[in-house]
């Protein structure tokens, strides 16, 4: 608990510091992506990592937080600092709706109904002209005024910051869910669905609970690309950034509040740096993940906390190991 405090504090420490260095357009573009990646992957991580479901289909929510800005921005003129709040309520309920179906089902069932889900959302903005303008997507999505009126250094540096702001936010609520009761009954399910009921929790509640918090992180995500790339369509549904965000997850760690900074980190720059070798780029990304996956299957994360419990005799137990307390204090929440 405390080594995962101080290593998101100095990771945001760090990232603020980090404009006054980067006097660059590209890097500080690339520092936008790991921030806006960071807050994707820690809505996703609260599910898979902490509930252990797998909603493949997650980035219904991120379109939805996405296309709600473009729409309140274009047909309302709302300022950023509306739409991204609105996005997160908006997909919030669209999680409430969607999880109070799909948590009730297991296993592939699950995945599956979550994948429909967002495909048919995707399948609604592509058809559905007259509010989406289709393929065409929405473009002209409104940026804040003072940015608007800077240069285009000043530019990234003032997105930069946004993302910034909504990456400690994300890290902050991430954390207050995992250490509350809340969070415990979460891993509590995780770990047996069958002995935390129990035990007195409630499997479909605490899901729920966790499904819509992460559906509201997806969302403001969502809200915050509309207005970084000032265009939304149909794509925001898409496989692409799902396949991104589960990498992400996997290279951190899931499980793990660290694991997704990790693994932004290292999915964004490794990503950027193999554009270089063109058409193999998707093809030595590739590989480079299922190596990961095969030889620290628990991510870079998982592995430094197994090799610090080697280095110290097996003394400590895992992070992630769910104690008699933990139970108790869960099935108090």
């Amino acid at each position: 608990m405390k080594l995962e405090r101080t290593l998101i504090l100095a990771f945001l420490a760090v990232a603020a510091l980090l404009p006054f260095v980067m006097r660059s357009e590209y890097l500080l573009h690339i520092g936008v992506l790991v921030l806006f990646s960071l807050v994707l992957a820690s809505s996703f991580n609260l599910i898979v990592g902490y509930v252990g479901e797998f909603p493949l289909g997650h980035m219904a929510f991120f379109g939805i937080g996405a296309y709600t800005a473009a729409l309140l921005s274009t047909s309302f003129a709302l300022p950023i600092w509306l739409t991204l709040p609105l996005g997160a309520v908006v997909s919030a309920i669209f999680g409430f709706a969607i999880g109070g179906i799909t948590l009730r089902l297991r296993g592939p069932f699950f995945v599956i109904i979550t994948l429909c889900f967002a495909e048919v959302l995707r399948l609604i903005a592509n058809n559905w002209v007259t509010l989406t303008n289709g393929p065409m997507g929405i473009s002209g999505i409104r940026k804040p005024g003072w940015i608007e009126a800077a240069d285009a250094l000043t530019q990234k540096t003032g997105f930069y910051y946004i993302a910034l702001l909504l990456a400690a936010i994300a890290l902050y609520v991430a954390y207050r869910f995992v250490y509350s009761n809340i969070g415990r009954a979460a891993v509590a399910i995780r770990e047996n669905r069958f002995v935390s009921q129990s035990v007195g929790i409630s499997p479909f509640y605490y899901a729920l609970v966790t499904f819509i918090l992460a559906a509201a992180m997806a969302g403001t995500a969502g809200a915050f690309y509309a207005h970084y790339i000032s265009f939304v369509g149909p794509e925001v549904f898409g496989f692409a950034f799902m396949a991104t965000t589960i990498i992400i997850v996997l290279l951190g760690g899931k499980g793990t509040l660290v694991g997704p900074i990790v693994g932004s980190l290292v999915a964004v720059l490794l990503e950027e740096y193999l554009r270089d070798f063109k058409e193999l780029r998707l093809s030595i990304f590739g590989v480079i993940v299922m190596a990961v996956v095969i030889f620290m299957p628990n991510g870079i994360m998982g592995f430094i906390a197994r090799r610090r419990e080697v280095r110290d005799g097996g003394a400590q137990p895992s992070a992630m190991a769910l104690t008699g307390r933990e139970v108790a204090d869960a099935r108090g929440a």
